[in-house]
Parts: structure tokens; C-alpha cells; sequence
């Protein structure tokens, strides 16, 4: 059985106002100001990173093609852990490049807001 514990609770203070009466007499709040400046800052490091990726993705997959079809020399478990890393890195680096590039070319729904800057 759960032992009880002596906690002392206290009011919370009454001053706070929990409903929204549309006035301007509330405080501000940065949390909630959005302008459209904000979601269009370019974060240029993260669609860096997210072209690294990409590349670095595609060179391991196809590295792993290689020694797969036998153009290259190595095992087949050298082959397996290529493509496993080249999965790795190629889907972030893809989704990220997809959506600076929608973003980009302007269309609906995506936004370089969407994209973690770094």
C-alpha cells in the first residue's frame, strides 16, 4: 500500500486571468507573436547539413551497389553495412533537401520554418 505523505498545499493566487476577454489589457507574450519575416529566415547551416547527407548517402549506397554487383572488391557484410549507413544518411538528408527546396520554389504548405536551425 502507498505510504501518505504530509504535503501542505497552498491557493494558488487568484490574479491570474485563465479566460481570454479579447482586451488589450493582457501582458505580452513573445511566445505568440509570429510575423511572416519569421518563417522565412533561410537556415542556411541545417540545408548544408542536410545536402552533406545526401551526398554522403549516396556515395554509401552507392559504394554498396558496387561491391554487390562484384565491381568493386569486398564481403558482402562490408556491403550490408554500407547500405545501412547509406540509409542512414540519405533519408534525414532527403526530407530536409525536399522540403528546402518546396520551400524554395514557394510551394503550399511548406515553409523554411520547418526546417531546425541550428
Amino acid at each position: 500500500m502507498a505510504s501518505r505523505r504530509n504535503v501542505q498545499y497552498s491557493r494558488l493566487s487568484t490574479d491570474d486571468d485563465d479566460e481570454y476577454d479579447g482586451s488589450s489589457s493582457r501582458r505580452y507574450d513573445p511566445r505568440f507573436d509570429y510575423s511572416p519575416k519569421a518563417f522565412d529566415k533561410i537556415p542556411w547551416k541545417s540545408i548544408a547539413l542536410a545536402l552533406f547527407l545526401l551526398c554522403l548517402g549516396l556515395l554509401l549506397l552507392f559504394l554498396s551497389l558496387f561491391i554487390f554487383t562484384g565491381h568493386m572488391g569486398g564481403e558482402t557484410a562490408q556491403a550490408f553495412g554500407l547500405l545501412v549507413l547509406g540509409i542512414l544518411a540519405f533519408l534525414p538528408g532527403f526530407y530536409e533537401t525536399r522540403i528546402a527546396y518546396y520551400s524554395w520554389r514557394g510551394a503550399e504548405g511548406y515553409r523554411f520554418a520547418s526546417i531546425p536551425d541550428y
